[in-house]
């Protein structure tokens, strides 16, 4: 597609995007932007939040994750159920009883400041790096096939994206960005279902050949049983739990989203929906990655060393005009699902978790509403310097390793959680932070050496368990001999 093409469509997505915004912003306040004023449908929650549970991430690598790792991702999937079903019958019943607007602050409330700082850091400091690596994945493709034609810098282009999503989340906050995730939502299922019906035409296919061929292919494999490969179905099935429960129960951004619901019931409704709408979700995209090595087995494409720009590749080079367009709108889609409501939720945590602004009875409303878009703007500059800086380490290894530092951060979120809802016992509060830091450099210890000590197994994704594990015995160990009376 010509440059101007792309940039055509960034522009007319991007003012459909302040469209919402100006009319979900209308009489705006911190509460606005905190909660939404706690007056979201349902239904419009959990559709959107399908896009923000996908992100960049799954629109570009799933697809090409496949011809490695077959179907064996809906495992994870299927995890999720059991993850989800603990968020609604657990967590939220927590959050909406105690009416909070940051999930850190019971961190507070039950065991002291310092827990409660180290759980609102450890959020703010994997969020801002995976959120920003999501960005980097996506808004790289725009570079590639736009701005390199233009001699654009990086910086640029990535000041142009958050200066973006910054303008149409500064008022509105979460109000906004549920309204804009539905939006977002649909355009990354349309990208998806507009490329499998091309596949499906240029190969001469209808959608039901292609479905038998893609099942009857290699990569359509879901279970593998060889307890030492990291596609194991029942390490894949635990770790989707775990998942499920840290990275949307124990994450502000995806919590955020729920609490702007009616009522406890709504919340529910909207978590147990969305729980079921993810498997047939990512089974098309799974679907699609099958579709696309077939694709490309048959018309001689070769694989890119980097599968990530397999889908990219055959939906900008060989499907034309309207698939290249809708596809666009995609993976924008996906970038700005990826980035808005993490700059609200870590403009939302800093605020209230690190700088108070709930406890500053005496400041002025318009003071706190000043200082909360001062934060949104700090977070937004932050963010923009941390995807600059991904582009600029030009080593995919080092990203990868940030990414997984990031990842380590959940484990004592899911410790702490855990013995604060499954024990009565106290803990020493000032000491939590160093088994926080702990329980990280505890685990990537023991999972670089884990096939040595454990006969050639390797952890995946289950090391996350293990994590807060080890934050949920240092816990017990620091506790105090006399329990709380009051959970």
């Amino acid at each position: 597609m010509h440059p101007l093409a792309i940039i055509a469509i960034f522009v007319s997505y991007s003012a459909l995007l302040f469209i919402i915004a100006a009319i979900t912003g209308r009489k705006s306040t911190n509460e606005t932007y905190f909660t939404g004023n706690k007056s979201s449908p349902w239904i419009v929650v959990a559709y959107g939040m399908i896009g923000a549970s996908l992100s960049g991430v799954t629109f570009i690598s799933i697809p090409g994750e496949v011809g490695g790792s077959g179907f064996s991702y809906l495992m994870i999937v299927f995890g999720y159920l059991i993850g989800y079903a603990i968020i609604a019958q657990v967590l939220l019943p927590l959050y909406y009883s105690r009416n909070l607007t940051s999930i850190y602050a019971y961190l507070e409330q039950r065991f002291g400041n310092y827990t409660y700082k180290t759980g609102s850091s450890f959020f703010l400091l994997s969020r801002s790096i995976g959120s920003s690596f999501r960005v980097y994945l996506v808004v790289n493709v725009l570079q590639i096939f736009v701005f390199d034609n233009w001699g654009v810098p990086f910086a640029i282009n990535v000041a142009i994206f958050m200066g973006l999503i910054l303008l149409y989340t500064f008022r509105g906050g979460i109000k906004t960005i549920v309204w804009t995730d539905t939006l977002q939502t649909t355009f990354m299922l349309a990208a998806v279902a507009v490329s499998v019906y091309y596949i499906s035409t240029d190969l001469g296919l209808g959608l039901k050949s292609l479905f038998n061929e893609v099942v009857s292919s290699e990569y359509s494999k879901i279970v593998f049983t060889d307890v030492n490969d990291k596609r194991f179905f029942v390490k894949q099935f635990i770790s989707g739990i775990f998942i499920a429960i840290v990275m949307t129960g124990l994450d502000q951004d995806m919590m955020q989203k729920n609490l702007t619901c009616r009522n406890l019931k709504d919340a529910k409704k909207n978590i147990y929906f969305l729980s079921w709408a993810l498997i047939p979700v990512n089974l098309l995209f799974l679907f699609l990655g099958a579709s696309l090595y077939m694709y490309a087995t048959k018309m001689g494409i070769s694989i890119p060393q980097s599968t990530d720009d397999l889908f990219p590749i055959i939906a900008l080079k060989y499907h034309g005009a309207f698939a290249g367009t809708v596809f666009l709108i995609g993976l924008v889609a996906a970038a700005f699902s990826s980035a808005d409501g993490s700059l609200t939720a870590l403009t939302t945590s800093f605020t209230v978790d690190i700088l108070g602004i709930k406890k500053k009875e005496i400041m002025l409303e318009t003071k706190k509403v000043k200082l909360r878009m001062m934060v949104h703007l700090s977070i937004a500059v932050y963010l923009t310097l941390l995807v600059v800086v991904f582009r600029a380490i030009s080593d995919q290894s080092v990203i990868n390793k940030l990414f997984t530092i990031a990842g380590y951060t959940y484990g004592p979120l899911l410790g702490l959680y855990t013995f604060g809802l499954f024990t009565r016992l106290n803990v020493y509060d000032k000491w939590v932070p160093v088994i926080a830091i702990l329980s990280p450099v505890l685990s990537y210890l023991l999972s670089i050496n884990s096939e040595y000590l454990f006969d050639g197994y390797k952890f995946g994704f289950e090391l996350l368990l293990v994590n807060g594990i080890f934050t949920f015995i240092g816990l017990l160990i620091l506790s105090k001999k006399k329990p709380i009376s009051v959970q």
